[in-house]
């Protein structure tokens, strides 16, 4: 008996959110969109084009913003480099790391860190997460 339709679109959707979930558990783990997939028994594609439908962002745009929203703690916490955090975060790169973070931030990690030391001088961890929270630019656009 095949499955109808209503029960594969919420089995895909209980897939999505695994991988979803195991992106924010794994996120500086080096992972890519084929091992994902494997890890939920979808192809690569069908999982690229219903965690899109799903989420409204590819999945590596979806690692990236965790990475950079934990690079972003670390710099304000202010104890490692530019380029400790970028390997810390899962990030192989520190172009590709500087470049995704000033997208996603809107400036560079270094600037980053010194406005936020000032920014978020005395609140609590939880309040300066949610104020420093990155903003895709689509988004601020609109």
């Amino acid at each position: 008996m095949s499955a109808t339709a209503p029960d594969t679109t919420l089995r895909d959707l209980a897939r999505l959110r695994r991988v979803r979930d195991r992106i924010d558990r794994e996120y500086a783990q080096p992972l890519d969109v084929e091992a994902l997939a494997r890890g939920v028994h979808m192809s690569a594609g069908h999982l690229s084009r219903q965690f899109r439908l799903a989420y409204g962002e590819s999945v590596y745009a979806y690692l990236m913003t965790r990475r950079i929203e934990r690079a972003m703690a670390l710099l304000r916490r202010g104890d490692l480099s530019v380029t400790e955090v970028c390997f810390e975060v899962g990030c192989a790169s520190l172009g590709t790391f500087s470049t995704r973070f000033a997208e996603l931030v809107g400036m560079s990690p270094s600037a980053y860190r010194r406005a936020c030391a000032l920014q978020t001088e005395g609140l609590p961890s939880c309040v300066a997460k949610q104020v420093t929270r990155p903003i895709r630019n689509r988004e601020a656009q609109e």
